[in-house]
């Protein structure tokens, strides 16, 4: 019985357009937040070795992206630009901390990492903005 109603809950698409959507609402919050305190964000991206104007990129890719991931538009695209900033993120800020988010560790921006690369494969799926522009295959 419960495996006959799973079985009728599969929908590819669905599970693709929440992942585009818990993704999205995360890097739109992050992004804003870098965004609406640049100086801060500037002064951080410095004391780790990374230029003003990557700190800029990283703030209004995140913002941006995240808009773009929940109306699934560019999703390929926005995927590997926060696929390549999760990976610094990973590397160059949290992995040291190990993995418990309570430490400051990895654990939550290895999600956003996967989730990201889940969407360079998977792309937009047909509940998205490109499907019904007609955009994506």
């Amino acid at each position: 019985m419960i495996h006959s109603m799973l079985h009728r809950l599969h929908n590819t698409d669905l599970g693709i357009l929440l992942i585009r959507i818990a993704i999205g609402v995360v890097f739109i919050n992050a992004g804003w937040l870098k965004v609406s305190s640049m100086e801060q964000v500037v002064t951080g991206f410095g004391s780790i070795g990374i230029p003003a104007f990557l700190a800029y990129f990283v703030a209004y890719a995140e913002f941006l992206g995240g808009i773009l991931f929940v109306l699934g538009l560019f999703v390929r695209y926005v995927g590997v630009i926060t696929s390549v900033i999760m990976l610094v993120a990973l590397f160059k800020v949290h992995f040291v901390n190990g993995f418990s988010l309570a430490n400051g560790g990895y654990e939550y921006v290895l999600v956003l990492l996967l989730g990201s690369l889940a969407m360079v494969t998977l792309g937009a799926g047909s509940y998205s903005l490109a499907h019904y522009l007609k955009l994506s295959k």
